[in-house]
């Protein structure tokens, strides 16, 4: 073997492996969870406003709440305040597994592609974002359909997490656990490809304007920023992708509301309206803007640390 092809494969590999670093999934993970708990009572909210109003499904049929904070008060109200935590597990979960995944990934991508973080480019700042949304989404799926169906469902579905895990498992099968894997990983694609990059820009040209460091003020508003051109991205998606977890798998024969997915996102359009797309868009941006500006705080200065 030649000399110097053995000299430039080590390179490669050693670049590969320097790209491969364990702090940004540690970092990912943690400050992922950190920032669920803090805004989980508005994701919930959230996955009820969607639901509601699908003129094909009786169960959901009735208008129950006018807004995200009259629904937080009848939910309260009715329900009791635990209410507003069902699914934290799974959810939980989730960002464990997609949060550690998503970041870690995303991260290590950027440094195959370019060494230093000055020489990053928007396009590939998009592309790594996209491919990290939609690899970490795929994986943690199971856990999004178990978070989903006990928000939409709250006081009224039986059991804990690994109850309902078993649950979905033994009613729809694999199937079930991965239902709407295409959308979770097309949402996945579009938010973690438009977040992740807005945020590195903006940070980028606040910094190198001149007018702000590398500060808590800076990374405040990177990610708020960052959190709403997520939630404008995102949201029909994610109304889309919420109906089509939420409706179980039908048994013996009968139809399902939806086809699939184009079918959800026309029926929704047709039976209520464009603007239906857009339900939830106000607890989606004030669960997102939150989200976002605890987790990149909580992740910059984690980033500190001297690990």
């Amino acid at each position: 073997m030649h000399p110097t092809w053995i000299f430039w494969r080590g390179l490669k590999e050693e670049s590969i492996m320097s790209a491969l670093n364990w702090k940004p999934f540690l970092y990912g993970g943690l400050a992922s969870i950190t920032a669920e708990c803090g805004t989980f009572p508005i994701d919930l909210t959230k996955t009820r406003l969607q639901v509601q109003g699908q003129v094909n499904d009786a169960k959901y049929k009735e208008i129950r709440y006018r807004g995200m904070m009259h629904a937080l008060v009848r939910i309260c109200r009715e329900e009791g305040l635990k209410a507003l935590y069902s699914g934290i597990a799974p959810a939980m979960l989730r960002q464990a597994s997609y949060g550690t995944i998503k970041i870690g990934t995303y991260q290590s991508l950027k440094r195959m592609f370019v060494e230093r973080p000055e020489d990053e480019t928007l396009m590939i700042n998009v592309l790594c974002g996209i491919l990290s949304g939609v690899i970490s989404s795929s994986i943690a799926n199971p856990t999004d359909v178990l978070k989903i169906r006990m928000q939409a469902q709250g006081s009224v579905i039986q059991g804990g997490m690994m109850g309902n895990f078993i649950q979905i498992y033994q009613t729809e099968g694999t199937k079930g656990l991965w239902k709407g894997v295409s959308l979770t990983a097309q949402r996945a694609a579009i938010v973690v490809g438009v977040e992740l990059p807005v945020y590195d820009l903006t940070k980028k040209h606040l910094i190198m304007s001149g007018y702000m460091g590398d500060t808590v003020y800076t990374h405040f508003l990177s990610s708020f920023t960052c959190g709403l051109a997520g939630a404008l991205a995102s949201n029909p998606v994610d109304v889309v992708r919420t109906r089509m977890m939420n409706e179980r798998s039908q048994q013996n024969g009968a139809h399902s509301n939806y086809k699939g997915t184009l079918d959800c996102l026309l029926q929704t359009w047709k039976n209520e309206g464009f603007f239906a797309l857009y339900k939830g868009f106000w607890p989606n941006w004030l669960r997102l803007g939150p989200w976002n500006i605890i987790f990149f705080l909580t992740y910059e200065q984690l980033k500190k640390l001297d690990l």
